[in-house]
């Protein structure tokens, strides 16, 4: 007599109550030790002690993971594909407003120059977030642009972004932190707009 075989589950892949925490704990440490780019879903689920279908589950991809587990609280990975998509002549000052308003919310300015703050004086969080912003934003724009220079572009405007943001929301300077932001789109969006296409 054989034995049979209880058929296979459907839904949610098995674990604990306190998997996805479990996993959460695992992706700060991983990519502590290994960067953005040297961790992957299966090492975070290997040191969860889960399989890789339930971190897919709970966080779906690694960049997924990597904003829950540092708090990100804009997915450029998500947004800016679609500001790039748009006309080509309003992205500079698409992005630009896009950023703008968002911080302009208070829950993700919080946490935007929470952020920041650790980034700039973090030996740990700051090679994890540029691993993240060049992957996932420098990466997707410059991918977008197919020119020779790309990534030189894509990191330009990147460090445009940075230092407004950082000059706005961090040390907020007084004329910067006054300026509406109609204001600021119209005389920063430009320089984007050249870094991007001219």
């Amino acid at each position: 007599m054989t034995e049979s075989r209880a058929p296979r589950r459907r839904g949610r892949p098995r674990g604990g109550t306190d998997s996805r925490e479990r996993i959460i704990g695992a992706a700060v440490d991983e990519f502590g030790e290994h960067g953005y780019d040297g961790s992957t879903i299966r090492s975070i689920a290997a040191r969860a002690g889960v399989d890789s279908a339930l971190v897919h589950h709970y966080f779906g991809t690694k960049a997924d993971l990597f904003a829950e587990a540092v708090g990100i609280p804009l997915r450029p990975d998500i947004d800016v594909p679609a500001i790039l998509a748009g006309p080509q002549d309003e992205v500079g000052e698409r992005l630009i407003r896009y950023l703008l308003d968002s911080f302009e919310q208070p829950e993700i300015r919080r946490r935007g120059v929470m952020l920041i703050r650790t980034a700039i004086g973090s030996k740990l969080t700051t090679p994890l977030l540029a691993g993240f912003l060049s992957r996932e934003l420098i990466g997707r724009i410059a991918k977008t642009l197919g020119v020779d220079d790309a990534q030189l572009r894509a990191s330009l405007v990147a460090s445009q972004v940075a230092g407004l943001l950082i000059a706005r929301y961090v040390v907020k300077l007084p004329a910067l932190t006054a300026a509406p932001i109609d204001e600021l789109v119209a005389r920063v969006a430009p320089t984007v707009q050249r870094y991007l296409f001219g």
